[in-house]
Parts: C-alpha cells; sequence; structure tokens
C-alpha cells in the first residue's frame, strides 16, 4: 500500500485551462521516471472550465519529498505561473486501502 497521497485544485486564469494543462505536460513527462511515484493524474473540471485537479500517490514520503525536491519541480512554478489563475490547493491524504491502492 502506498504512504501518501495528494489531491491538487489547480485555478487557470480565466480561458487559460488548456494552456495549462500543455505547461504541465512537463511534469507529466518528467514523473514517468520516478520509481516512487504511482499515480500521477491531471484532470479536468466538468462543472469548471478554470479549474485543473491532479491525483498523486507516493509509495513513502521520502517519494514525495524526492518528488518535490527534483530540478524540473523547480521549473514547474515558472512555466505554469502565465496560466494559473491562483495558488493550487493541496490536500495530502494517507491511503488507507480500495481498489488500486
Amino acid at each position: 500500500m502506498a504512504d501518501v497521497a495528494v489531491i491538487a485544485r489547480v485555478p487557470a486564469a480565466p480561458g487559460q485551462r488548456a494552456e495549462l494543462a500543455k505547461a504541465l505536460q512537463m511534469a507529466l513527462d518528467n514523473v514517468e521516471q520516478e520509481a516512487g511515484t504511482r499515480y500521477y493524474l491531471l484532470h479536468e473540471a466538468r462543472d469548471d472550465e478554470d479549474t485543473l485537479w491532479m491525483y498523486e500517490m507516493y509509495e513513502t514520503q521520502a517519494d514525495l519529498e524526492s518528488h518535490m525536491g527534483s530540478s524540473w519541480f523547480a521549473e514547474l512554478g515558472p512555466a505554469i505561473a502565465p496560466f494559473l489563475g491562483g495558488r493550487p490547493e493541496l490536500t495530502f491524504l494517507k491511503p488507507l486501502g480500495g481498489k488500486g491502492a
């Protein structure tokens, strides 16, 4: 069972959701190389054209810290900043069980 999960609400500037999603592709590409990243999924909100959601799951807290401390992650903020409509909201969770866990 993975140890930590994150749900992130990522607000886009009005009309910039598609551009924000394109800018986040850098993150999607980079996590492919992270052994401790189990899930890293980008979603569009169906009821809000200016919101993206990320669902992330990591094997351990150390894997999350490695992810957030990587050099590419430091570059992510400036890459997505022009398309953001506010600060991303992160919720940290501990998975307890279920299908796919």
